[in-house]
């Protein structure tokens, strides 16, 4: 009777360490849906250099658009991810239906890097990426408006954030990706 109640309260305590966690370990623990509607485990991304941006078509910003196509043109044989991630959360820039995005991005751009789904990037019903970036790196660390970058590294830990003003090809940007880059 006494090793069913060791075991148990072992079993108890080691199931309420594993909840008390909670919170993601890193970006990795992380999952979206891509544009295309196929699930994206953002652990398939371990051992790669990943550049999270929200994005939206109708922004001052969505030029970068180009930027970053050519970021991932230039990189993505180094082990580069360009991670484009539609938000309609700053002034409404992003009102289409997934479909309407992609083909915006590809006739427009070019764009052939991987899309999520348009999320919410900001506020409580943030995706969970989003919240952990905030959790990580505080409050002042959320996207302000669209094309925010945020340079995750290999290990999937935060890297890197710049505003929307930041160019992604911008030495700054380059020279933080470029020395994470497996050899």
């Amino acid at each position: 009777m006494k090793h069913i109640f060791a075991v148990t309260v072992l079993s108890l305590v080691v199931f309420f360490i594993q909840t008390n966690k909670g919170e993601a370990m890193n970006a990795h623990d992380f999952d979206f849906e891509s544009i295309d509607g196929a699930p994206m485990a953002m652990e398939n991304y371990t051992g790669k250099v990943v550049l999270l941006v929200n994005t939206a078509s109708f922004c001052g910003f969505t030029p970068q658009y180009t930027a970053l196509q050519s970021l991932w043109q230039n990189y993505r044989d180094r082990g580069l991810v360009v991670l484009g991630v539609p938000s309609n959360d700053f002034g409404g820039q992003e009102p289409h239906a997934e479909s309407d995005i992609k083909d915006f991005c590809v006739t427009n751009f070019g764009v052939d890097f991987p899309m999520t789904t348009k999320q919410h990037v900001i506020g409580p019903n943030a995706h969970p990426l989003y919240k952990w970036i905030v959790n990580e790196a505080g409050e002042d660390s959320a996207p302000r408006w669209n094309f925010h970058k945020y340079l995750i590294g290999p290990d999937g830990e935060l890297a890197g954030l710049w505003p929307s003003r930041v160019n992604p090809t911008d030495a700054e940007i380059v020279g933080a990706i470029e020395p994470l880059l497996p050899e």
